[in-house]
């Protein structure tokens, strides 16, 4: 068997009921990852009222649904990514969810911006342990070729948590009040990771890659766990890895731009009502990033195979849809207009994350694949998370004075030379694709 055919295949599955059980990790990490995004997405969708009762401004805002929540979540990031290339992995997921689970019933309990600020600290820093072990436990039960889809699968719990904690937090809004929803989310964190732990079995490492995966200068065996100086070599000597580097942290910027400030532009700027946001503007969320992120994974599946230029061309003509579509949708003045126009946008902009993820988990070894996820999440949470949406904010804020409401239209409009960048820098990355899957 050749390399290539190796990489296709993977290793033999090691026994009869990997299926059943690669099933089950899926889908209760999926349901994990759900909680982690639901959380995250209630915070934009109940900003109205928390600021109505604690008078923040839109940079206060961006601030706690971005940069402090991305400060926490990346500098735990890469340190829990390291343990988890080295313990149990299902069982730090559960501590994690159980960690942000706390803290997101404790945002029901502040008074003010700095309580809440403290709080959503803790939410990071909880949230640091799911996504790349989870990842890195999923790549341990799918060979590579499937990589990319399953990526994709996984990382729909992002517009399901959108579309969950859009839906909750308008219904929660008008029934039972914020500081309830907050609580009941973080209710249910703390029943999920029990049962996480009782379900899901750790894989062994490298179990689905061929021996030839492993790069030869990797310096490790495929169980071995390279220290975090080795990984970031890796980064720095392959340029695809550098260019994804950029092009998913200006990727990121864009779409948490989007994501966090969308409802508020609905409501404030376009006037949608309370009921039509938990209706309308939660289904068509969670449709539109889910149909971006499952089909950006399995059309670079499908691609791929012919030529791996698809894990950057594919992402980069989604940026080219998703420029002037979005621009379209923030200049018509009726909020039913301007959601019908949002929909191909919503989904263009998270095209690139399920391809990104994938692509560093089949160029680095078995060992060392939770830290080099978590690098890549590095830039989706610094760059993305955490200036992202504080940029918007903070554009809005200046321009508040001239537009009003408008202010938002305007802010969100500003995103766009982002986006273009990192159209070009995911196309460039499709350059180098070929010589670094042939290492």
């Amino acid at each position: 068997m050749t390399q290539a055919t190796a990489l296709e295949a993977g290793a033999a599955p090691p026994d009869r009921g990997l299926g059943l059980r690669r099933t089950v990790a899926l889908a209760m990490l999926f349901l994990v990852g759900t909680i982690n995004f639901l959380d995250r997405q209630l915070l934009s969708v109940l900003v109205e009222p928390i600021r109505a009762e604690m008078q923040f401004s839109d940079t206060q805002f961006g601030l706690l649904t971005g940069l402090a929540f991305a400060l926490f979540y990346a500098a735990m990031g890469v340190p829990v990514a390291m343990i988890a290339d080295r313990w149990n992995r299902v069982k730090l997921v559960a501590i994690a969810c159980v960690i942000w689970s706390v803290f997101t019933a404790a945002c029901g309990m502040v008074s003010n911006f700095w309580q809440l600020a403290v709080m959503r600290f803790g939410v990071g820093t909880g949230e640091a342990g799911g996504t790349a072990p989870s990842l890195s436990v999923l790549a341990d039960y799918y060979p590579p070729a499937q990589r990319p889809f399953v990526s994709g699968l996984f990382t729909l719990n992002g517009p399901f948590g959108v579309f969950l904690g859009t839906a909750f937090g308008a219904w929660a809004a008008a029934h039972i009040g914020w500081r309830q929803a907050f609580f009941a989310v973080g209710l249910v964190g703390l029943v999920v990771a029990p049962l996480l732990v009782w379900l899901v079995r750790e894989p062994p490492r490298g179990q689905m890659d061929a021996p030839a995966r492993v790069p030869a200068d990797a310096g490790t065996a495929a169980d071995a766990s390279p220290t975090f100086a080795q990984c970031f070599a890796a980064f720095v000597r392959r340029p695809s890895l550098r260019m994804v580097l950029v092009g998913s942290g200006l990727a990121a910027f864009v779409s948490y731009g989007m994501l966090n400030w969308i409802p508020a532009f609905l409501m404030r700027t376009q006037k949608m009502p309370l009921e039509a946001m938990a209706t309308w503007y939660a289904s068509a969320a969670g449709l539109t990033f889910g149909i971006g992120i499952l089909g950006g994974g399995w059309l670079v599946s499908r691609f791929a195979r012919r030529s791996t230029r698809a894990y950057g061309t594919i992402p980069a003509l989604a940026t080219l849809i998703l420029v002037p579509t979005l621009a379209a949708a923030l200049l018509v003045d009726d909020w039913r207009l301007s959601l019908a126009l949002m929909l191909l946008p919503m989904a263009a902009c998270t095209v690139y994350v399920a391809p990104a993820l994938a692509l560093v988990q089949n160029l680095t070894p078995p060992g060392s694949r939770a830290t080099s996820v978590a690098l890549l999440l590095l830039m989706f949470n610094i760059v993305g998370l955490g200036l992202g949406p504080l940029f918007v904010g903070m554009v809005s804020d200046a321009l508040k004075a001239v537009h009003g409401d408008e202010s938002l239209r305007w802010a969100l409009l500003s995103i766009l030379p982002f986006a273009a960048a990192a159209g070009v820098a995911q196309y460039a990355m499709a350059r180098h694709l070929e010589g670094d899957f042939a290492e």
